[in-house]
């Protein structure tokens, strides 16, 4: 039983995976388009070359970091769907801080850094995690509605608030000093000039740190508990609110790491943003494709990210890269949709184990 609930497991998101893309080939016949010349050119963009792989890397981190936060919040029985503010938050504390202290060490300096934007993001969360616990507001409509008063204030800080001499413009604020960047000069020498930095070292501890303390630890059980039944877990001495709080906590220091990555490593400064940030989203939409689990979300976010950076390759076979967005929705909709694939699954012959007759030792 328990092998064919892990098969189940697997096979949801992995069908998931295969379903979106057979209907992105399927759109693209339709089109006349060639789908083995699209996809091909797709992988070729996103891991033909040292420096594609490095940005595809690059772009699975902080998809790493957001798709935890909300892996986290979610096995607390949560919906964040503020993972955008929260790492817009870790982008501009971190990027602020790292400006305004240029001559530090480097190593204090990229560590305070890290933290800032990752207490920030922690603080964001707390704030529908404790309007939750206490006055049993909905999450999801305070962090929808979090998400664009931080989108608007980062605006008005770059605009009215940050100092004249950290700006390059109205709208975007000089790049980082080397003593703060997470680029490293043998990661860009290896990868051929791509943006690839050491976030992706901290996402894979994160990923280690979150699995471990979702399953080897007592919060990581406090948290599942509550999220599986919060009145029984009061009941057997566990504190609810706290964990609600800790669990939303948590979640937004995740995302903040998100951005902070983003800040530090990707862009390297700060500028005004036209919308909510997309890593929020895609990292649900990973998290949800992995299961929640720390190799899911590995293998989820690779994906994305694939789709993603080699979506532009797909132009060079003639096919239209926004096909992409469609295989992507598609694989996110199997995902939302798993009924289906578990009805198609329980059709399927079961292979029934022989029992030999014994003679119970007589001739």
């Amino acid at each position: 039983m328990l092998k064919k609930i892990k098969f189940k497991e697997f096979a949801i998101p992995a069908l998931s995976v295969v379903f979106g893309l057979l209907l992105g080939a399927i759109i693209m016949l339709i089109f006349g388009y060639d789908p083995l010349s699209g996809y091909s050119s797709m992988l070729e963009a996103a891991i033909g070359t040292p420096k594609s792989i490095g940005e595809t890397l690059r772009q699975a981190t902080p998809l790493i970091f957001t798709a935890l936060g909300f892996a986290v919040a979610n096995s607390a029985g949560f919906f964040n769907i503020g993972l955008s503010g929260q790492a817009l938050a870790g982008w501009v504390a971190s990027v602020w801080f790292a400006l305004s202290n240029p001559d530090m060490p480097r190593i204090m300096l990229v560590i305070l850094s890290v933290l800032i934007g990752a207490l920030a993001g922690a603080f964001i969360g707390a704030i529908p995690g404790f309007l939750r616990a206490y006055f049993g507001t909905s999450e999801v409509i305070v962090t929808i509605m979090l998400n664009y008063i931080l989108l608007y204030t980062s605006s008005h800080l770059i605009h009215n608030v940050f100092s004249k001499k950290i700006l390059v413009s109205i709208d975007s604020t000089v790049q980082v000093s080397q003593n703060a960047t997470l680029r490293v000069p043998w990661l860009s020498e290896l990868t051929h000039g791509s943006r690839l930095n050491i976030g992706a070292f901290i996402a894979i501890v994160a990923l280690v740190a979150v699995w471990f303390l979702m399953k080897k630890t007592t919060l990581g059980f406090e948290i599942r508990s509550v999220g599986l039944n919060p009145d029984a877990s009061e009941y057997a001495g566990i504190s609810s609110k706290r964990t609600i709080i800790l669990s939303m906590v948590i979640s937004g220091m995740l995302a903040g790491l998100g951005g902070v990555v983003e800040g530090l490593g990707t862009f390297q400064n700060f500028f005004v943003q036209g919308s909510s940030l997309s890593i929020g989203f895609d990292g649900m939409a990973v998290s949800l494709l992995g299961a929640g689990s720390s190799i899911g979300i590995l293998l989820a976010a690779l994906l994305f990210s694939i789709l993603k950076i080699g979506a532009p390759g797909m132009s060079l076979a003639g096919v239209p890269p926004e096909i992409v967005n469609i295989v992507t929705a598609s694989i996110i909709f199997f995902v939302g949709a798993n009924y289906l694939i578990r009805l198609i699954l329980s059709k399927l012959p079961e292979k029934k184990k022989v029992v030999q007759p014994t003679n119970g030792g007589a001739d």
